[in-house]
């Protein structure tokens, strides 16, 4: 008995000595990943925080006024707009990108499926290629005169309009834009999803009769429950922060129809050079991230199944 005390007590600093000296090696790996996330996202979150207390303008002074900014935006019909135009673009890309990248992820998760390979790399390839060229290629082809898209609609009997210049249809060609580019990146998600499902389950099922639409509605959908949790995050948060496009096709025209939180913020910094209002508005839209993600996180955590 007094032995193992012994032993022990004499464990005991130099387990502690270890912990530590384990602690700090992992701290000093971390350390490089640490100092570019100070630099590059710290640091500017809490200049824009500071920043969305102040007047700060490019071609004046800078003077700290507190909450005026934020009281400002309460009164100010362009951001209520914006802010609308915003939650409308993540309200339609958000769930239509999600259930078509999972429609997709079922059909080309077939082993029998003739050029599943190619199927999936061309869905694919708009995940790789820059928002602004896209942006750029789709805004030739919604152009009356040249675009195809408009072409083959009035060969089919719809005459629509020039889109980009259309209050009605202009954020709708958008909405394309940013479906068509991300549904190729969920879609491969939850491709990955779907093969950890152990293919057991999907046997028992069948074994006890269950049809195809009740094995994807009882062990496919509840299975994908962390995968769709993800996709769905991180599709809210890209829409939610829609700019490329909308700058490109639009520039937030006809008549605001488009302009959307992301390009007012860069209205009022660069173009009216009112970084302190820019910077508040930016923080607004951080809080609506954080809320709305934190919110979904919620939603699927309860939903979560593990097997």
């Amino acid at each position: 008995m007094a032995r193992q005390k012994l032993r022990s007590r004499l464990w005991y600093p130099w387990s502690t000595r270890m912990r530590r000296r384990r602690t700090l090696t992992a701290y000093l790996f971390m350390l490089p990943s640490l100092a570019v996330l100070g630099v590059f996202m710290f640091y500017p979150l809490i200049r824009a925080g500071w920043l969305s207390l102040t007047n700060y303008s490019f071609f004046g002074g800078s003077r700290f006024i507190g909450l005026l900014n934020y009281r400002n935006l309460i009164h100010d019909p362009q951001f209520w707009r914006d802010l609308v135009n915003t939650l409308y673009y993540a309200g339609v890309v958000t769930p239509v990108s999600v259930i078509l990248a999972l429609a997709l992820a079922l059909l080309l998760n077939r082993k029998g499926l003739p050029g599943r390979g190619i199927f999936r790399a061309a869905i694919f390839l708009p995940a790789v290629v820059s928002f602004a060229v896209s942006a750029i290629a789709f805004r030739f082809m919604f152009t009356p005169s040249i675009g195809f898209i408009t072409y083959w609609l009035a060969q089919i009997g719809i005459n629509v309009p020039d889109w980009l210049d259309s209050v009605s249809f202009a954020m709708p060609a958008v909405i394309l834009v940013g479906i068509w580019k991300n549904v190729g990146f969920y879609m491969v998600i939850f491709i990955a999803g779907l093969q950890t499902i152990p293919k057991e389950l999907y046997e028992a099922a069948s074994i006890d009769g269950a049809t195809r639409w009740r094995r994807f509605v009882n062990v496919t959908i509840p299975l994908l429950s962390n995968t769709t949790m993800f996709v769905t995050v991180i599709s809210l948060i890209a829409s939610l922060q829609a700019f490329d496009q909308i700058y490109v096709m639009t520039q937030g025209g006809p008549a605001f129809s488009t302009e959307t939180l992301v390009t007012l913020v860069y209205r009022q910094g660069f173009q009216n050079f009112q970084m302190g209002y820019a910077s508040a508005i930016a923080y607004v839209l951080m809080a609506l991230v954080l809320i709305l993600s934190l919110f979904q996180l919620r939603f699927f955590s309860r939903r979560t199944v593990k097997y």
